[in-house]
């Protein structure tokens, strides 16, 4: 696996090279005068140089993080938490951070977040990026700011009432998740004599089109996520099954000094309230 990482990201940075890939939204050559070329460069100092923080999030997931077409601005939970984080970096205020959008946003996949943190196109990832042990060997991680479990969806014509309808079936998840292990995991330890497929997509609009159009039979994915495609048409299959359990962190650079900044405010935003603040009004539930 590390070997196969590491091929991707040569990949990935020679694809960004030559396109001169730079920040969303930034004037060109930001990116390259602000990236870490040596380990002692500090990217806390580089982000001030360049006056915004480069944040990967979601654009599709409702609460979270979700770019609203109407207004073509990202919205959520993990996008009002970015600019907590920047206004910690530059020394200035929340609010001031909004009005003057010191964030630069980029929507990420599973399979991008990694490399563009590695190649320094991102600051930070802030993305329900789940924190896993094998990824902690690759980036740092703040402590978890929300927790959430795995869910699967099926048309409520499916006929698939319990895990145990799922044997055969094929499942839809996104590519690079941990999701296919938790659902295998959870199958195994609840004793259920099931064995389906796996689908792997690109992004969560193909899964969920796939569901609608009859290619798979059911998607699994965060409870977060899923609730963005939840419709009158569709339920989880026994939602009273808790599994999959997992954490969601702030994930920087590998050794970077933005770790620490980043860090001690997710944790301030923990202890003061704002955290269950924003669960409340994107999520509308306790933390």
């Amino acid at each position: 696996m590390d070997m196969s990482r590491r091929q991707f990201l040569g990949a990935f940075s020679a694809v960004a090279t030559v396109a001169g890939l730079g920040l969303a939204g930034c004037s060109g050559g930001d990116a390259g005068s602000g990236s870490a070329s040596g380990s002692s460069e500090s990217k806390v100092q580089a982000i001030k140089d360049r006056g915004k923080l480069a944040c990967g999030v979601k654009q599709d997931v409702l609460g979270y993080g979700y770019l609203n077409t109407e207004t073509n601005q990202y919205e959520g939970l993990e996008i009002d938490l970015c600019y907590q984080l920047a206004a910690a970096v530059l020394g200035t205020t929340y609010e001031e951070a909004k009005e003057q959008q010191l964030c630069e946003f980029t929507a990420v996949t599973p399979k991008t977040r990694g490399p563009l943190i590695d190649n320094d196109t991102l600051d930070v990832v802030v993305a329900t990026y789940t924190i896993t042990p094998e990824r902690e060997q690759d980036w740092d991680f703040s402590t978890p700011y929300r927790t959430d479990s795995v869910g699967i969806m099926v048309m409520k014509s499916s006929g698939i009432t319990d895990m145990a309808d799922l044997d055969g079936k094929i499942i839809g998840v996104s590519q690079g998740s941990t999701t296919k292990d938790a659902v295998t995991q959870m199958l195994a330890d609840q004793g259920i004599d099931a064995t389906p497929t796996f689908q792997e997509y690109p992004d969560y609009p193909s899964i969920n089109s796939a569901l609608e159009s009859g290619n798979i039979d059911a998607f699994a994915m965060d409870r977060s996520t899923l609730n963005t495609y939840m419709n009158d048409n569709k339920e989880l299959v026994q939602p009273e099954i808790e599994f999959g359990t997992q954490d969601y962190g702030v994930a920087t650079k590998k050794g970077s000094d933005l770790t620490e900044v980043v860090d001690d405010k997710v944790q301030e935003l923990l202890e003061n309230g704002w955290m269950d603040e924003e669960v409340q009004t994107w999520l509308g539930a306790s933390a």
